[in-house]
């Protein structure tokens, strides 16, 4: 019989559970047990471990109530759960597949047991026949006992074709839920992308497309990150106004008639810039990721100006 479980999936269906509600760990192995309507049931020695490691992990955290700790979700959890939407709709075919082999398996042991009552019936029959004993009450316990087997079996079989029904709703709205949350991610990126750029438009109207760079990329990165859920760690967000930017940038600026050439001083200028900063202030590795990121952010927004 394959595990209910692969190797890593239970930790996925733990912060699942836990996007649904607040949960203690006793409750997390009653509602798994519910979930495989009786056919499964998890130990406390599989969940608090992993729960714990969760924790460790920034994914899910814990207040104490009652004497118990009620673990709850991140939003960190939330980012990779959104992140595994396509995990998750597998983990749950997975589940399917294992109520069903987990049936199947009960099916398996109550038809053995049902073979082994009548063999012994039999058996039992020809005895009595050779000893000329009344059988009547005899028969009729083991036959009572067949048929409880009988119904036992019916029951189980009904459960879990129960839930193998429910596994499949939840799949299919979870892949529903995955194509709607893809959608909406699309649509609000063109919409961002449209704002921006004619924040940049209104800068190069009036003849100031320096800033409107500046602000451009500011504003697409805060936009993108608010999207994406994120929240800055280290620092403050910063906002460049007319008023907080380089000298270089918010001085009034003379075109010449070689733009190229212009715009190459001005790269030289904003290298200088940086490259003094990092003198002074040295540069951690943080620092090097996030401005890495803001570089890379720039030079798709000015790709995008320069290519129109």
């Amino acid at each position: 019989m394959p595990p209910v479980f692969a190797h890593g999936r239970l930790r996925l269906y733990l912060l699942k559970l836990l996007d649904e509600a607040p949960r203690h760990g006793y409750e997390i192995i009653r509602l798994l047990e519910e979930r495989f309507q009786g056919l499964y049931a998890p130990s406390a020695g599989t969940v608090y471990p992993r729960l714990a490691k969760l924790e460790a992990e920034g994914l899910v955290t814990h207040t104490t109530e009652g004497g118990r700790k009620v673990y709850a979700i991140t939003d960190a959890g939330r980012a990779e759960l959104g992140g595994r939407a396509a995990e998750l709709t597998a983990l749950e075919r997975e589940i399917q597949e294992s109520v069903t082999a987990l049936a199947a398996d009960i099916q398996e042991d109550v038809r053995g047991a049902a073979g082994a009552l009548r063999r012994e019936l039999r058996e039992a029959a020809g005895r009595l026949r050779s000893d000329g004993t009344d059988a009547g009450d005899h028969f009729a316990g083991m036959k009572e006992e067949l048929r409880r087997a009988k119904e036992e079996w019916k029951e189980q079989a009904r459960r879990a074709k129960e839930e193998s029904r429910r596994a499949h709703q939840e799949a299919q709205q979870a892949r529903r839920q995955a194509r709607q949350a893809q959608e909406h991610t699309r649509e609000e990126v063109l919409r961002i992308k449209e704002r921006v750029q004619e924040q940049v438009r209104e800068h190069a109207r009036r003849g100031d497309w320096p800033t409107g760079l500046v602000e451009g990329v500011t504003a697409l990165a805060k936009e993108l990150g608010t999207l994406a859920g994120g929240r800055p760690e280290a620092g403050p967000t910063v906002h460049v106004e007319r008023a907080d930017a380089p000298e270089w940038v918010s001085m009034d600026y003379t075109h010449s008639a070689d733009p190229a050439r212009d715009l190459d001083r001005l790269l030289d200028r904003f290298r200088d810039e940086i490259r003094d900063a990092a003198r002074d202030h040295g540069v951690t590795p943080d620092q090097l990721t996030e401005c890495r990121d803001h570089l890379a952010e720039a030079a798709v927004r000015m790709g995008s100006v320069l290519r129109k």
